[in-house]
């Protein structure tokens, strides 16, 4: 499978993955101050979230958020088959996209970036590899924060809406340029700040 974008493309991605995650550490710092306080009475139990997710070239790494659902231990379920655990002050950190900032550390780690396809969960895509055709090629580039099904279509919870977030992918993947970054950035900013949007 192709990739797009040239090699300065992709050198100053990594460049501007590391230098914003870098501006954007003391607010990390500093929402954890502010969480560790509050927890206890808005959302009682663990600070942080960690997930096993596959990233590039099949790597599996472990995944930071911050906590939003009532801590449960068991197998891979979709985001919204789970909606039931959501506390309420952890939905609001969900709709500002507050909850995903610790992923700076994985950006940092070089296991992420800002943006790109969205990394699974290996039970789900263990299962999608032998349903989808393509979908191991989602593995060619670093997992994103963000990235293009996220802003268009948001989670899915069947393997035809999965099929729909895989051509969407493998779009960033060929078409990725400075155009394409620039409008995935762009719609995500536009969640953040609004709190609306398909991400």
């Amino acid at each position: 499978m192709r990739v797009g974008g040239t090699r300065l493309f992709w050198c100053a991605k990594r460049l501007s993955d590391v230098g914003l995650s870098l501006a954007l550490l003391p607010v990390l710092v500093a929402l954890a101050l502010v969480l560790a306080v509050v927890n206890p009475w808005l959302n009682p139990g663990p600070l942080f979230y960690f997930q096993k997710r596959v990233g590039q070239h099949d790597r599996i790494f472990v995944m930071l958020k911050f906590r939003t659902m009532r801590p449960q231990v068991g197998k891979a379920k979709f985001a919204d088959a789970e909606g039931h655990r959501i506390m309420r002050f952890g939905a609001i950190l969900r709709r500002f996209r507050i909850d995903e900032l610790p992923q700076i550390l994985n950006v940092l780690r070089g296991e992420m970036s800002l943006i790109g396809p969205r990394p699974e969960q290996p039970e789900f895509a263990w299962q999608y590899r032998h349903q989808l055709p393509d979908y191991a090629n989602r593995h060619i580039v670093r997992p994103g924060l963000s990235g293009l099904s996220q802003v268009v279509q948001g989670y899915t919870s069947d393997i035809q809406a999965t099929q729909v977030k895989l051509e969407l992918d493998l779009r960033y993947i060929t078409k990725s340029g400075f155009r394409m970054e620039t409008y995935v950035f762009w719609r995500t900013l536009v969640t953040v700040f609004t709190g609306h949007g398909a991400i």
